[in-house]
């Protein structure tokens, strides 16, 4: 059987434990729960500072540890699955669960309910946090710190339409493994936007063009097509705000940008030779 190695907790010295008799591995250990107690913790192939992004994890965001070596933890995050390294002073133990989430593009974290102290972090859109004591104009945090009330929604209050978040997002710069308004890649504002609907959704575009939505057919006039399509070509996704319009973080203009589709598959064709590989429509029931 095939494991995908951004999905498996697994290497060749060290794997966990559901895995014994499935991967062979010199030890297997149980994970250890953790949070994400850093506003943006950006999780890597391997354990060192100049290795790409994958993905980021947000605060908030749980996640076993299996490994706690020289300033990097070896995880698997909750939320999407994904393995790899974060920093280990982005980590740190599990107390309340969270009862709220981050409803805008960013949102900092003060000392006291005072918006002219220096803040203590800025949390991102999606990020989830746990609140101690609300408040008419900010919430105090079980973490220590406070934010701004109007910034949080519980957790049971998702978006209505989650093309209005990534539309939010609109001019955000392009990061490969970006999940912010700092930075995004394509399928970064893809997840984040359906995490804010509700809608789970795995991290990359190979995997969300399986998992997500009913196929379409893709027709020469690409005629059809709604608001909250989502369009896919091998390794890049965009949005359709519109019939004709799509929205997409994307290497050209590096950036969010919204361009009609007819414009953006010609121009991905003429760089690479890539079609559109699928359009799906996510039902109801996403």
């Amino acid at each position: 059987m095939t494991h995908d190695p951004r999905l498996t907790p697994a290497r060749p010295d060290l794997a966990a434990a559901q895995l014994r008799g499935k991967i062979k591995a010199e030890h297997y250990v149980e994970g250890r729960l953790v949070r994400v107690c850093a506003g943006l913790a950006d999780l890597r192939p391997r354990p060192a500072q100049d290795s790409p992004i994958d993905t980021q994890a947000l605060y908030g965001e749980t996640a076993l540890l299996y490994e706690d070596s020289e300033g990097w933890g070896w995880v698997q995050l909750d939320r999407d699955l994904y393995v790899g390294y974060l920093s280990i002073n982005a980590l740190c133990g599990t107390y309340a669960p969270p009862s709220h989430w981050v409803k805008v593009n960013r949102s900092f974290v003060y000392p006291a309910p005072n918006m002219k102290l220096p803040p203590l972090d800025a949390l991102p859109l999606g990020a989830r946090v746990s609140v101690a004591e609300p408040g008419e104009n900010f919430a105090r945090l079980h973490s220590g710190g406070f934010i701004f009330s109007a910034h949080l929604a519980p957790l049971d209050e998702t978006e209505s339409d989650f093309v209005t978040v990534a539309e939010r997002l609109l001019n955000a710069p392009y990061l490969w493994g970006g999940k912010s308004s700092l930075g995004v890649d394509c399928s970064g504002l893809v997840q984040i936007a359906l995490d804010a609907a509700g809608i789970r959704s795995p991290r990359d575009t190979d995997l969300q063009e399986k998992a997500l939505g009913i196929a379409l057919p893709v027709s020469n006039d690409l005629a059809g097509l709604e608001r909250g399509d989502l369009v896919f070509w091998r390794g890049h996704v965009g949005i359709m705000r519109d019939p004709y319009t799509l929205l997409h973080a994307n290497a050209h203009h590096m950036q969010v940008a919204s361009e009609p589709l007819a414009a953006a598959r010609r121009r991905i064709f003429a760089s690479n030779g890539a079609e559109i590989s699928s359009i799906k429509r996510l039902s109801p029931a996403s």
